[in-house]
Protein backbone atom coordinates (compact mmCIF):
# COMPACT_ATOMS: atom_id res chain seq x y z
CA UNK A 1 0.00 0.00 0.00
CA UNK A 2 1.03 3.03 -0.94
CA UNK A 3 1.32 5.87 1.86
CA UNK A 4 1.60 9.79 0.29
CA UNK A 5 3.31 12.53 1.81
CA UNK A 6 2.60 15.96 0.57
CA UNK A 7 3.73 19.22 1.57
CA UNK A 8 1.81 22.37 2.32
CA UNK A 9 2.60 26.40 3.55
CA UNK A 10 0.09 27.32 6.31
CA UNK A 11 -0.57 30.42 8.31
CA UNK A 12 -0.15 30.25 11.66
CA UNK A 13 -2.99 33.08 13.59
CA UNK A 14 -2.26 34.21 16.68
CA UNK A 15 -2.67 37.12 18.70
CA UNK A 16 0.88 38.81 16.61
CA UNK A 17 -0.70 41.80 13.88
CA UNK A 18 0.47 39.21 10.99
CA UNK A 19 -0.10 35.38 10.17
CA UNK A 20 3.62 33.61 10.18
CA UNK A 21 4.12 30.81 7.65
CA UNK A 22 4.92 27.70 8.48
CA UNK A 23 5.18 24.52 6.51
CA UNK A 24 2.91 21.80 7.38
CA UNK A 25 3.70 17.92 5.92
CA UNK A 26 -0.01 16.52 5.06
CA UNK A 27 0.54 12.35 5.55
CA UNK A 28 -1.76 8.94 4.93
CA UNK A 29 -0.67 5.47 5.31
CA UNK A 30 -3.49 3.40 4.20
CA UNK A 31 -1.60 0.23 5.79
CA UNK A 32 -1.55 2.10 8.65
CA UNK A 33 -5.11 3.66 9.36
CA UNK A 34 -7.04 4.06 6.03
CA UNK A 35 -9.21 6.48 7.65
CA UNK A 36 -6.96 8.84 9.27
CA UNK A 37 -5.03 11.89 8.04
CA UNK A 38 -2.01 13.13 10.09
CA UNK A 39 -0.67 16.91 9.98
CA UNK A 40 2.66 17.61 11.25
CA UNK A 41 3.57 21.01 12.25
CA UNK A 42 6.50 22.44 13.06
CA UNK A 43 8.74 21.38 16.02
CA UNK A 44 6.82 17.81 15.48
CA UNK A 45 3.89 18.62 16.99
CA UNK A 46 1.75 16.04 14.74
CA UNK A 47 -2.37 15.05 15.11
CA UNK A 48 -3.81 12.69 13.67
CA UNK A 49 -7.79 13.06 12.75
CA UNK A 50 -10.12 11.34 10.75
CA UNK A 51 -10.11 12.04 6.52
CA UNK A 52 -14.08 12.34 6.42
CA UNK A 53 -13.54 15.21 9.15
CA UNK A 54 -10.97 17.01 6.23
CA UNK A 55 -13.54 16.37 3.58
CA UNK A 56 -16.32 18.00 5.49
CA UNK A 57 -15.09 20.80 6.61
CA UNK A 58 -13.92 21.53 3.36
CA UNK A 59 -17.74 22.20 2.43
CA UNK A 60 -19.27 23.00 6.08
CA UNK A 61 -17.83 23.61 9.10
CA UNK A 62 -16.83 20.09 10.65
CA UNK A 63 -15.93 19.32 14.34
CA UNK A 64 -14.87 16.16 16.00
CA UNK A 65 -12.84 15.76 19.17
CA UNK A 66 -10.29 17.83 19.51
CA UNK A 67 -10.15 19.16 15.91
CA UNK A 68 -11.91 21.55 14.20
CA UNK A 69 -12.32 22.43 10.25
CA UNK A 70 -14.27 25.39 8.21
CA UNK A 71 -13.86 26.90 5.10
CA UNK A 72 -12.66 30.18 5.07
CA UNK A 73 -13.93 32.59 2.28
CA UNK A 74 -13.93 30.78 -1.11
CA UNK A 75 -10.10 29.73 -1.32
CA UNK A 76 -8.82 28.75 2.71
CA UNK A 77 -9.71 26.49 4.73
CA UNK A 78 -9.53 26.44 8.76
CA UNK A 79 -8.04 23.51 10.58
CA UNK A 80 -8.10 24.40 14.46
CA UNK A 81 -5.80 22.31 16.75
CA UNK A 82 -6.90 21.82 20.48
CA UNK A 83 -3.99 20.26 22.79
CA UNK A 84 -3.81 20.13 26.09
CA UNK A 85 -1.93 23.50 26.72
CA UNK A 86 -2.49 25.47 23.62
CA UNK A 87 -4.81 26.02 20.89
CA UNK A 88 -3.38 25.39 17.08
CA UNK A 89 -5.16 27.64 14.01
CA UNK A 90 -3.70 27.16 11.02
CA UNK A 91 -5.15 28.48 7.31
CA UNK A 92 -4.39 26.61 4.25
CA UNK A 93 -5.17 27.21 0.65
CA UNK A 94 -8.03 24.82 -0.05
CA UNK A 95 -6.56 23.87 -3.46
CA UNK A 96 -3.12 22.17 -1.11
CA UNK A 97 -5.74 20.37 1.16
CA UNK A 98 -7.95 18.90 -2.17
CA UNK A 99 -5.00 17.80 -3.30
CA UNK A 100 -3.65 16.35 -0.61
CA UNK A 101 -7.48 14.54 -0.37
CA UNK A 102 -7.06 13.38 -4.18
CA UNK A 103 -3.77 12.01 -3.83
CA UNK A 104 -4.53 9.79 -0.59
CA UNK A 105 -7.57 8.14 -2.27
CA UNK A 106 -5.09 7.08 -5.24
CA UNK A 107 -3.12 6.06 -2.81
CA UNK A 108 -6.07 3.69 -1.79
CA UNK A 109 -6.88 2.60 -5.07
CA UNK A 110 -3.74 1.61 -5.89
CA UNK A 111 -3.06 -0.22 -3.87
CA UNK A 112 -6.70 -1.99 -3.90
CA UNK A 113 -5.53 -2.68 -8.00
CA UNK A 114 -2.21 -4.18 -7.21
CA UNK A 115 -3.61 -7.07 -5.11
Amino acid sequence: MAAVEDHARGRLISDAPVARAVPVALRYDPGFSPATVRFVLPGGVEWSFPRALLEDGLREPAHRGDIAVWPCGRVQTVVEFHGEDRVSVVQFDSSALNRFLEHTYAAGTSSLTTR
